[in-house]
């Protein structure tokens, strides 16, 4: 039976932990990432093994035609997808109006715009074969409103809504779609994002392995939605929601302020 798995930002992080995972299960991959040498060490290793075949497609993701290239060059293969896995995104810390315009703009090319470019491009495919699995990875940012990363918060509330909503349309066609949600992970995100010394990168941080397999064990189960730490789901779901909105955003901003 076929089981090939589509991930982008497959070369670090989370994503990278999600192709070992799906290796480990005998599945055949596509990786794609900018970062092509991080990409053909991860082929070597999971070729090696677990005996499967993976394709990498280095490439950027975030230009304005990355997930259509991505598309062309997937259909090359002669691959046909039966999971999709978006992963890839970025975050950046700092008081929106003092950014750089062009940053939060490319933010929200890569984090939201390639996401629904692929979830429409291989979900229709997906749907005219009649089986497939979305995961897209969201955060739980997309729970709050989020002073200091203010765009990077509004993509991870769009990706949670737009994958439930698709699969509320495309369950009965036999595509289902899930959500993960996580908390702070150790990658390279904190870095890139530039939030090394906030109180919200200085707590305990899961391991990108084990948030891999929550996501990737709710895809398989067909969940709509999944936070990797109990806690923190209780805390999302059961109180947050009813606390003003006022002391919601000064409690994110804190968190995110640097110490000076």
């Amino acid at each position: 039976m076929a089981n090939t798995a589509l991930i982008t930002g497959a070369s670090s992080g989370i994503g990278r932990e999600l192709a070992r995972y799906h290796a480990s299960k005998g599945g055949d991959l596509i990786i794609t990432a900018r970062r092509a040498t991080e990409l053909d060490a991860l082929k070597s290793e999971l070729e090696s093994n677990h005996g499967i075949t993976v394709t990498t497609i280095p490439l950027d993701l975030g230009t304005t035609d990355g997930a259509a290239k991505l598309y062309a060059a997937v259909n090359a293969t002669g691959q046909s997808v039966d999971i999709l896995i978006n992963n890839a995104a970025f975050g950046g810390h700092g008081i929106f109006t003092e950014r750089e315009l062009s940053a939060d703009l490319a933010m929200i090319n890569l984090n939201v715009c390639a996401l629904v470019a692929l979830c429409h491009m291989i979900g229709s495919d997906m749907v005219a074969n009649g089986s497939g699995r979305i995961l897209n990875v969201s955060s739980t940012a997309a729970h709050l409103a989020g002073p200091l990363q203010a765009t990077y918060f509004a993509t991870k509330a769009f990706v949670s809504s737009f994958s439930q909503a698709i699969d509320g349309e495309l369950r009965d066609k036999g595509v289902t779609v899930t959500a993960l949600e996580p908390g702070y992970v150790a990658t390279e995100f904190a870095a890139v994002a530039d939030l090394e010394g906030t109180d919200l990168v200085s707590g305990k941080a899961a391991s990108p392995a084990s948030v891999a397999k929550c996501g990737y064990d709710a895809m398989m189960d067909g969940k709509l939605t999944v936070i990797n730490d109990r806690k923190l789901a209780f805390q999302l779901n059961w109180i947050m929601p009813f606390l003003p909105r006022r002391m919601k955003l000064n409690f994110v901003r804190k968190m995110q302020e640097k110490a000076t």
